[in-house]
């Protein structure tokens, strides 16, 4: 698999294009949900810029897995391993994990891939369910506050490599 630097908005766009894909394929609730939070905006990447590194993804696990399961690209922990070891600011992890579960809630139910990719996200980047727990059930009125600040913020500092503040909560959002 390709390299990205650690905590780049490409290593970051990975994940959440391996959050879109794991399940099989690509959803249209899965792009809304991506469209509504804004991600690609907090991530300074255009449209084209993520459909080249979910392209190359898709590449990537044709050339990297070692077989097909069904019909279906399977990757195996290890190659999991290494996509989510290029995030490791703790902070980014949990905005990331946020992301990826409003991803993988998007058509409202959770694969079997899906699972796995999130449990091994929590396990690799040691994130436990009380930091999840908050991610779920955080305040979205002043969540929504915080992003807009910190867009207008990262707007006029012409878009760092950061992320700003978790996106809406899941349950906010989808219930």
């Amino acid at each position: 698999m390709r390299q990205y630097a650690t905590n780049s908005p490409e290593a970051m766009a990975r994940i959440i294009a391996l959050s879109m894909l794991v399940d099989g394929g690509l959803d249209k609730s899965e792009l809304d949900v991506i469209a509504r939070y804004g991600v690609l905006e907090r991530l300074a990447m255009s449209e084209q810029e993520f459909e080249k590194i979910v392209h190359v993804l898709c590449e990537d696990m044709l050339q990297c897995v070692p077989g097909i399961n069904h019909g279906q690209i399977e990757l195996d922990e290890a190659s999991i391993d290494s996509i989510l070891s290029d995030i490791q600011d703790h902070q980014l992890r949990k905005t990331l994990l946020g992301i990826m579960l409003a991803v993988v809630d998007a058509d409202e139910r959770m694969s079997d891939g899906e699972a796995i990719l999130i449990t091994r996200a929590m396990e690799c980047w040691a994130l436990d369910l009380i930091e999840v727990r908050e991610i779920i059930f955080s305040n979205p009125e002043t969540q929504y506050r915080d992003e807009q600040a910190a867009y207008a913020s990262r707007k006029s500092a012409k878009a760092s490599a950061q992320f700003p503040p978790s996106p809406p909560s899941i349950l906010a959002t989808h219930y």
